[in-house]
Parts: C-alpha cells; structure tokens; sequence
C-alpha cells in the first residue's frame, strides 16, 4: 500500500479501540447483562469478534423479544462504570492536534450510544477537535449505513468522496467508508473475513504511524509553497 500524498479535506474517526481503550468496561458490561439473561459470557476473544454492530442492530438477535429489557441492564452497568476505566490511546491525541492544526475538519462515527461517546470526548477534553460526534441512535440508521457519515460531515460542509477518509480498527469500519466512498484507513494489525471483502486502502500499525504520516504531508505541503514564493520573487 502506498502512503497518501496530500491531505484529506475531513476525517471520520471510530471511537473504541480507535482512538480511545473502554473495552474492559465495555465487554464486562456485555457480560454482566448476558449473565443476568441465562447466558454464557463471552471470553476475550469471542467478545473482539462479535462486538462490533450497534447495539439497536445487535441486541434483538442476542436477546430476542427481551432485548430492550437487555439494553437497559447493559446502558446501566456502563454509566455507572465508563469513565473511570476510559484511556486515550496511544498517539491519538496528537493525531487529532495535528490535524486540528492543519484545519482538516474531523467528526467521529461510533457505533457506541451517542449520549456516552460524547460524555466521553467531554470528559478527555476531546470535543473541541470536532465538529461533531454521531453514535449509535441519532441516525437513522448506524453504521455501517452511510446515514451516520452524511450526519458527520454536514457541519463542516463536506459531501462524502474520496477527499473523506475514515479512520477505523475493525471490519465494519472498512465496510462504512466503501460504501460512503471515503478513504478507508485501517490502524491496528486486525485480520480478518471482513478485510477481505472492504479492504483498507491505507494500514497503519498506530496513531502515531498515522501521524507520522500527517506530518511528512504537511512538511511537503510547506516545502512546496516555500519553493513557489520564492520562484515568484
């Protein structure tokens, strides 16, 4: 794969395992609540494989007609416990301050309730890096529908196209930005099905590779306009 050569016009980011580690907090509230409905509990790798769809589009088919009754003993257990467990990833930050700084417009597309993320991006001093944070349930539909993307990027003014990438850790991430025809951008070492049918057009291992490479672009981007001042003169 061959690095991108110039900046993207916006960024969509996914939040969990993306840019921020809640998923202690996350697969031991999922537990707690599959526990509490006669349910086994999913041991580490079965809950990286399967926690991925929103919970609207997950929970009617692990719960049935008691689903919502689920939902609100899975929401409970994860107010009473997310922020205490919530860590920036490693690099994330700077990525997001990198890019802030660059005027490059960055909003989040989660599959996590939306009412948390932003409590979350509020409570890391994040929200001010965004123009918005879209979640599970304030579109019409989550991801990996367009409908959250076209939510996203309206308040910068962006229409979905490959000037847009999409920054993700898992498969319906990749799946999300090909068929919003964004730029599909993977961080992390994830494998997969999935990969196979919405593969990456970029992969880096973490933020701060990601970053790395936002800097080598904006260092041309200056070389460049330095080399055309001085032409003129």
């Amino acid at each position: 794969m061959t690095d991108p050569i110039r900046l993207p016009r916006a960024v969509l980011y996914d939040w969990d395992n993306t840019l921020v580690d809640n998923w202690g907090t996350i697969r031991a509230a999922l537990n707690h609540t599959l526990v509490a409905f006669g349910q086994s509990p999913w041991d580490e790798e079965e809950a990286r494989e399967r926690i991925k769809a929103s919970l609207r589009n997950s929970f009617p088919k692990l719960f049935g007609e008691r689903w919502t009754d689920a939902r609100d003993q899975f929401y409970a257990y994860f107010e009473a416990h997310h922020l205490e467990h919530l860590r920036p990833i490693p690099g994330a930050e700077t990525l997001l301050e990198t890019l802030h700084g660059q005027g490059v417009y960055q909003a989040v597309v989660s599959n996590k309730n939306g009412r948390f993320l932003r409590a979350e991006a509020d409570a890391l001093g994040w929200t001010r890096f965004f123009g918005t944070l879209v979640g599970a349930q304030d579109a019409e539909a989550d991801k990996p529908h367009c409908a959250p993307v076209t939510m996203a990027l309206a308040p910068g003014g962006v229409a979905p196209g490959p000037d847009v990438w999409f920054v993700g850790d898992a498969d319906i991430d990749m799946e999300c930005a090909h068929g919003a025809g964004l730029v599909p951008v993977l961080v992390g070492d994830a494998q997969g099905e999935g990969f196979s049918r919405f593969p990456p057009a970029h992969r880096y291992e973490t933020c701060h590779a990601l970053c790395g490479l936002v800097h080598r672009i904006g260092a041309t981007i200056s070389l460049t306009a330095n080399a055309g001042a001085i032409a003129k003169h």
